[in-house]
This record gives C-alpha cells, sequence and structure tokens, in this order.
C-alpha cells in the first residue's frame, strides 16, 4: 500500500476491444492500432488514455463478466 492511500482501490486495467489498425481507403498503418475502450465516450475521457501503452491479455468471442 502505498502511504495516505489505505484502503483505496486502484484501478489496473480497463477493458477493451482491438478494433484493427489505422487505415486509410488503400494504406494500412500496423504501428499504430485502433482501440475501444470500455466506459470511455467523450474526447475529455480518452485524453488519459493517450500514449499509454497496452497490454495484450487474451481475446475471446464471449464477453464474460468477472465473477
Amino acid at each position: 500500500m502505498v502511504k495516505g492511500h489505505q484502503g483505496e482501490h486502484v484501478r489496473l486495467y480497463v477493458r477493451g476491444t482491438i478494433l484493427g489498425y489505422k487505415r486509410s481507403k488503400s494504406n494500412q498503418y500496423p504501428n499504430t492500432s485502433l482501440v475501444l475502450i470500455e466506459g470511455v465516450n467523450t474526447t475529455e475521457e480518452v485524453s488519459w488514455y493517450a500514449g499509454k501503452q497496452m497490454a495484450y491479455i487474451y481475446k475471446d468471442k464471449v464477453k464474460k463478466e468477472p465473477k
């Protein structure tokens, strides 16, 4: 635990869906992935996630709720 933050929960990850690569009509850019982050709807919320690294956990056909 960090001093001064006792009892608070820290969000370690947010679910997201990989949509594909950034692309134009004829070109595809594999260095830039498009990700739909769950619960993020406005540009103000997106600004916090911009430039962050992403961990690829797994790919599943059906979205499962945590137990």
